[in-house]
């Protein structure tokens, strides 16, 4: 955290919000989808089921303190990936309730597989691809309804990350606009921001859909699980949001605001 504080830092951001990931799906692990020598490889069992650790609340506030006092220049807010939360509510509950985080986004990451969970890679794997793609934004959809613990909506574009191209062909995002409308627009109403995740960028067509369904807000995260990866391609994603209608706030870590 405090290598991505001074990253920020030289790069002249004036904030950073730690969203720490909070999961507890357990969920089957696609082939070849960890590193051996990981983190989350240490946590897979035989069986290729991967159980999310505990959140340790005090030891992530403790650290968060720690970077605002190494870094007083730079405004660092708290926050939390809340996976599934939907699924959890009591487990969310007791997380939101050690303290206080700033910022709390809400991500699907798996789907029901069996009797199990697994996340798009391995669903990709042995289901049709497009099937996979309805099925993830069907669920966005319950997400937004069955939970109340969030108020930004993380990478709605998920699946794309990981479509089989060599099988699929190309991502038409068009193939899937009523289904990506949907989901989008229960977010809206639901008065609830959209993240631009640049890990993979998102397609400009998203970002005129949100706009087009009413959404009132959005968001910037790069996704980095490391220093290096802070804020990569953040300003490729600021020109697009400007481009269909959003403005920064008067804080630079407000939510980019609709203006019509």
């Amino acid at each position: 955290m405090e290598g991505a504080c001074a990253r920020a830092v030289a790069l002249g951001l004036p904030a950073i919000a730690f969203t720490e990931h909070v999961d507890h799906t357990v969920w089957t692990v696609a082939s070849g989808d960890l590193d051996p020598g990981g983190f989350l490889a240490g946590l897979s069992a035989p069986d290729g089921s991967l159980t999310p650790p505990g959140f340790d609340a005090q030891g992530y506030l403790e650290a968060i303190e720690r970077c605002r006092e190494r870094f007083p220049s730079l405004r660092i807010l708290s926050g939390l990936e809340l996976g599934e939360p939907h699924w959890h509510a009591e487990a969310i509950t007791k997380v939101l309730g050690t303290g206080r985080f700033d910022r709390v986004l809400g991500s699907l990451h798996c789907l029901p597989e069996g009797a199990g969970f697994a996340e798009p890679p391995g669903l990709f794997e042995h289901r049709d691809a497009g099937e996979v793609v309805r099925g993830y934004l069907e669920e966005v959809a319950r997400l937004i309804a069955g939970s109340e613990a969030f108020s930004v909506l993380a990478h709605i574009d998920y699946p794309v990350r990981h479509w089989p191209r060599e099988r699929a062909g190309v991502f038409d995002y068009s193939a899937f606009e009523e289904e990506f409308r949907h989901a989008l627009r229960v977010t809206a109403q639901s008065g609830r921001a959209l993240e631009l995740n640049t890990r993979l960028p998102m397609h400009a067509t998203l970002v005129r859909w949100w706009h087009e369904e009413g959404g009132q807000a959005v968001t910037f995260g790069s996704d980095a699980h490391g220093p290096a990866d802070i804020a990569r391609r953040f300003r490729e994603a600021a020109h697009m949001a400007e481009a269909h209608g959003f403005r920064p706030g008067r804080n630079p870590y407000d939510l980019w605001a609709r203006v019509d």
